[in-house]
C-alpha cells in the first residue's frame, strides 16, 4: 500500500469490482482502447492482475481518495508480455474515472509508484506507452519527467494492421 497527500494505492478488492466495471464500460474513458470491457472482461482483468502480482510483486494498484475513500480507477506497474523492441520492460499505466481527470491524481500515483519502482523493486527503467493520439495520458507522462524517442514508436502487436489505434508512442524513464 502506497499513500499520497491525495490518494491511497492498495490492492483490489471485491468493493472495487462495480465501479471498475462502469470505468471500463464508459466509451469516454475507454476511447484509446479499442473496446470498452463488459463485467466478465473486467472480473478477468482482475484475476489476471492478482496473478500478476504474485508473481511479479506489483500489477495494478486500485485508487482510493484518502478523504473519502471512493474509488477512482487504478495506477500500476505491468509486465507486458508482447512482443516488441523494448520489451522485456516494465510499464507504469492508469485508468481514472471521467469524473477524476484534470486533478492530477494520475500524475502524483503515478510519481509514488516510479518511486517504488526504482527503490524499493531497483527497477532500471520504467516505460509507458499509448497510442499516438491519446495527448491526455502523453501529458501525464511528460509531467513525469518521461522522455520519447520517435524512433522507438512501434505498432502495437496486439492491433490488427491497419486499425487506427495500432500507432503507439513510447516513452521511457530511468532512474536519477
Amino acid at each position: 500500500m502506497l499513500t499520497t497527500e491525495r490518494i491511497l494505492l492498495r490492492r483490489f478488492e471485491a468493493r472495487d469490482r462495480e465501479p471498475f466495471a462502469a470505468i471500463n464500460a464508459d466509451p469516454e474513458v475507454m476511447r484509446y482502447f479499442p473496446t470498452v470491457l463488459t463485467r466478465e472482461e473486467t472480473a478477468a482483468m482482475l484475476e489476471q492482475n492478482e496473478a500478476h502480482l504474485v508473481r511479479h510483486g506489483f500489477g495494478f494498484y486500485a485508487v482510493e481518495l484518502r478523504d473519502s475513500g471512493e474509488f477512482a480507477g487504478f495506477i500500476g506497474l505491468w509486465a507486458p508480455s508482447f512482443d516488441a523492441h523494448f520489451t522485456p520492460c516494465v510499464e507504469i499505466g492508469w485508468r481514472l474515472a471521467a469524473r477524476f481527470w484534470n486533478r492530477g491524481l494520475g500524475t502524483e500515483g503515478a510519481r509514488a509508484l516510479l518511486h517504488y519502482g526504482f527503490g524499493a523493486l531497483g527497477l532500471g527503467e520504467i516505460v509507458s506507452f499509448t497510442t499516438e493520439g491519446n495527448l491526455p495520458s502523453r501529458r501525464v507522462m511528460e509531467k513525469l519527467g518521461m522522455r520519447r524517442d520517435p524512433a522507438d514508436d512501434f505498432e502495437h502487436p496486439r492491433l490488427p494492421e491497419g486499425h487506427p489505434l495500432r500507432p503507439h508512442v513510447l516513452y521511457r524513464l530511468r532512474p536519477g
